[in-house]
């Protein structure tokens, strides 16, 4: 609490974390709009057309309120953190601003033709539309994912006069950070939009309403969700821990609360970091497993945080565990709770089985907490450093700004966004009520 950059850390990680609720599901839903609309284009079918226009409509009060929260994060840059800002945006710069005018003016410009136009548009042309939405929202989270690579895995940089600048923008643009990391985060985003979706058709289903659109929400939600989750995991979530294995070796130690060397290093299920005794406490865990995910064989040795030394550690190795073993976790379950649903589906049912509709209907905030515990265990494992070995958290915020200003905006900011959660609740919560168009008036 002493620490100055504890209010600015705390105060952008929760306009961050509150943002982040929003572009999960847009850029999520955003590829099942498409996939609803290419399938109602070659098909004729309006059910599918009936889909996109009720899904539409929830994707445009989401996107609103996405840029909405987002506004404040860009600011904060210069705020909050303007000696990072200046000693990085040479680089970060450059990603940050074609972010805001190719991708976020690309996703933008078709939304109120997407969410309004169709009655005035061909069909091939508002499939044309959710298009280049998709579209918009996939390179914008690409832009926003490179610039936080760079700060994970800095490539494509020099230094000039004690600043970072843009020296190679390929290697920049194409960090293999980013690629991966990209592909982990879009795959959870089309996860976080598959239970939203599966979630609402099981509503309707236990309410015995919209029965048609309800079959069609949890198929599509179940299939689409089932190839989600299991990419997350594998590649991307495979490849990604074998670079944190790579470049960020502290992190890994610490992600697994690991305080001694060796190979044949065990993958801990259950167990809680003992810190101060620098230990592991109650650990249940497979032998070689963490080896084999971090080297692709049992017989490298697995470093731990003993071999480190104490200032490269992360600064909160209890938080960046957890975060860590949430996320892993509620991704396994995600498999089976999907896998299961697609098999009730292929049966012909899982409308029929109301347990599993429960399970459906109460499991869509799971991967919400899923992606934040993610994005926490990548922020937290980058502790101490803002730049990865180049440039330290504690010499990156603004020393004008006081603690006591920093937590007097933190206060603005959680009453402000507590409005707009109502906001979104009630417009959000009214589209359910009036549920999709009928069949007779699609």
């Amino acid at each position: 609490m002493d620490d100055p950059s504890f209010w600015h850390r705390l105060q952008f990680g929760f306009t961050i974390v509150y943002h982040y609720l929003f572009p999960q599901l847009t850029m999520g839903l955003a590829l099942i709009l498409v996939l609803w609309k290419w399938r109602a284009l070659r098909t004729g079918d309006s059910k599918y057309d009936r889909a996109s226009r009720f899904w539409a409509k929830i994707f445009g009060v989401n996107f609103a309120l996405g840029v909405v929260t987002g506004v404040p994060m860009e600011f904060q840059f210069g705020t909050n953190w303007a000696r990072f800002s200046g000693y990085a945006a040479g680089v970060i710069g450059q990603t940050l601003a074609m972010e805001g005018m190719i991708a976020f003016f690309l996703e933008s410009a078709f939304v109120a033709a997407l969410v309004f136009g169709e009655a005035k548009l061909s069909r091939r042309k508002h499939f044309g539309a959710a298009l280049a939405v998709w579209l918009g929202s996939w390179l914008s989270g690409y832009f926003i994912v490179t610039t936080n690579a760079f700060m994970q895995h800095p490539v494509g940089h020099a230094l000039l006069e004690g600043r970072l600048v843009l020296e190679r923008p390929l290697a920049f643009l194409f960090n293999i950070w980013a690629i991966i990391e990209y592909a982990h985060t879009m795959a959870a985003s089309v996860v976080t939009a598959a239970f939203v979706v599966t979630a609402v058709g099981a509503f309707y289903a236990l309410r015995g309403a919209h029965a048609e659109q309800a079959r069609l929400y949890l198929t599509w939600g179940t299939r689409v969700g089932l190839v989600a989750c299991v990419l997350v995991a594998f590649p991307t979530g495979d490849r990604q821990a074998k670079l944190v294995a790579e470049y960020q070796p502290v992190t890994l130690a610490a992600m697994e609360g690991r305080f001694e060397s060796g190979d044949n290093a065990e993958l801990t299920f259950i167990g809680q970091p003992n810190v101060r005794e620098r230990r592991i406490d109650n650990a249940i865990g497979a032998p070689s497993v963490l080896s084999i995910l971090a080297y692709g064989t049992p017989h490298r040795s697995v470093r731990g945080l003993r071999e480190f030394p104490v200032d490269t550690w992360p600064t909160n190795i209890e938080l960046l565990y957890y975060s860590f073993h949430v996320m892993a976790g509620l991704g396994t379950l995600f498999i089976l709770i999907m896998g299961l649903g697609v098999w009730l589906s292929i049966r012909g049912r899982l409308v029929q089985s109301r347990a599993l509709l429960w399970v459906l209907m109460l499991a869509f905030p799971f991967p919400y907490i899923a992606t934040t515990a993610g994005w926490l265990t990548a922020e937290l494992g980058r502790q101490p450093w803002l730049v990865y070995g180049l440039f330290r958290t504690a010499s990156g915020y603004s020393r004008s700004v006081s603690s006591g200003n920093a937590l007097f905006t933190l206060v603005g900011f959680t009453g402000l966004y507590f409005v707009l959660g109502l906001v979104f609740l009630f417009l959000v919560g009214r589209e359910l009520e009036h549920g999709p168009e009928p069949e007779a008036n699609g």
